[in-house]
């Protein structure tokens, strides 16, 4: 058996100085009327201007960049509902390293189109009835290519830590701090970067309510497998917690709440009518989850992360109507 490896917070802060010349230092936004309606002050870190539109791309980066040479020859493959098979593809064409992206046949089209213009050979998958942890690994072994999973990596979930370490960094340490839930590679990671830089800070994850499994495993104290549910947060439709992503979590991490889509439907609109910003529905899922705890909040200083805003245009205005 394979002896795991945890990324700590100065892998976090290795990864931050490994892929800053390539990054975009994503803003801080702040909103009178949020604070307003939640009753606190809450800083939004905005990885939706991050490169390919979303915080998937550090992880990536991290990853790629400390391949050898004949890793960076054969290529890697990635399984992705979207914005890790963009940042993969992205990192992999700036490094020129060739890239195969497994993705769901009904991943969001803009998602898929993004992916196959960075250059990524986009191989397709039903999400409900076939497995795409062992596609990569069959693709993988037969290619001879490296497979970079989206969260359960420590040079992923170190990676997605440098966007909470830019938000302590920029604001100060925090009361609370409110992050999308997948397979936990971004919770991880910045509950590695609050542990460090903002000990008193409380972290919550945030995942659909349709998909709960964070949120069970947690209360649990082991991971729970789920079946792929059906919510708009594609980023979230994750079935289970990772191995490295879990214990990390279950350490640092101080509960885990969900959203249900028509929260995020409403703070998809109002990133739109008041703050002038798209975010995609993951993206969502913190900013709805601490509106949801306005009592216990009121009067702190919170972080939200939004995860992304790669979200199929389309779809956007129809939910918006």
């Amino acid at each position: 058996m394979t002896e795991l490896i945890f990324p700590t917070f100065a892998d976090v802060e290795a990864a931050s100085a490994r892929i800053a010349p390539y990054l975009n230092r994503t803003p801080v936004l702040t909103s009178r009327t949020a604070d307003s309606l939640a009753g606190c002050q809450i800083f939004f870190k905005c990885e939706n201007y991050q490169r390919m539109g979303a915080f998937k791309f550090r992880g990536a980066l991290n990853a790629l960049l400390q391949f050898n040479d004949a890793q960076k020859a054969a290529g890697v493959v990635a399984f992705s509902s979207g914005n890790h098979a963009q940042a993969i593809a992205l990192a992999a064409k700036i490094l020129g390293i060739p890239a195969t992206i497994i993705m769901p046949h009904d991943a969001p089209a803009a998602k898929v189109a993004a992916t196959r213009g960075y250059g990524g050979k986009v191989v397709e998958y039903n999400r409900y009835s076939e497995d795409r942890e062992q596609i990569g690994r069959e693709i993988a072994q037969r290619e001879g290519l490296t497979l970079i999973p989206p969260y359960d990596h420590a040079d992923i979930i170190a990676g997605q830590g440098t966007a909470a370490k830019e938000l302590f960094e920029e604001v100060g340490e925090l009361d609370a701090l409110f992050v999308p839930l997948g397979g936990g590679g971004l919770l991880a990671g910045s509950a590695l970067a609050a542990a460090t830089l903002s000990p008193g800070c409380k972290v919550y994850g945030v995942e659909p309510e349709a998909g709960n499994d964070g949120q069970q495993s947690l209360r649990l104290g082991e991971i729970v497998h789920i079946e792929t549910p059906k919510t708009i947060a594609d980023g979230a439709q994750t079935q289970h917690l990772g191995q490295l992503t879990f214990p990390i979590i279950a350490k640092h991490v101080t509960d885990i709440h969900t959203a249900q889509d028509i929260a995020l439907v409403d703070a998809m609109r109002f990133f739109a009518e008041r703050m002038k910003i798209v975010v995609e529905p993951t993206g969502c899922l913190g900013f709805a989850a601490a509106l949801q705890q306005t009592e216990s909040l009121r009067g702190k200083r919170i972080g939200v992360i939004i995860s992304g805003g790669n979200v199929d245009i389309s779809k956007f205005a129809g939910w918006m109507q």
